[in-house]
């Protein structure tokens, strides 16, 4: 059967995709605890990556990135809204999320 949407409106497949990622603006609670950067202490304005092996990443404003296991792609899908762009790269991405 051939694909009913044209090229323009499809959306990659997982494979093409390496992540999602979303801001995070407010401080990150998880399990009652506020979240803090382990490099420099900050525990707002994070971006949050939903990798596609299942982990989730933190990153700060100053570029420290770690990981959270206490967080799964579950949470993450619950807690962003839809994917509304697609980047090439990483840098783009994060300059679109003002980061």
């Amino acid at each position: 059967m051939p694909d009913f949407l044209p090229p323009d409106l499809r959306v990659p497949s997982r494979q093409e995709v390496e992540g999602l990622m979303m801001r995070w603006q407010q401080p990150l609670v998880i399990d009652g605890e506020v979240r803090s950067c382990p490099e420099c202490g900050a525990y707002r304005d994070w971006i949050i990556f939903s990798m596609c092996d299942d982990t989730i990443h933190l990153r700060c404003r100053a570029g420290h990135t770690t990981p959270e296991p206490r967080l799964d792609p579950v949470w993450f899908n619950r807690n962003s809204g839809p994917v509304d762009h697609f980047h090439p790269t990483l840098d783009e991405g994060l300059r679109h999320l003002g980061h």
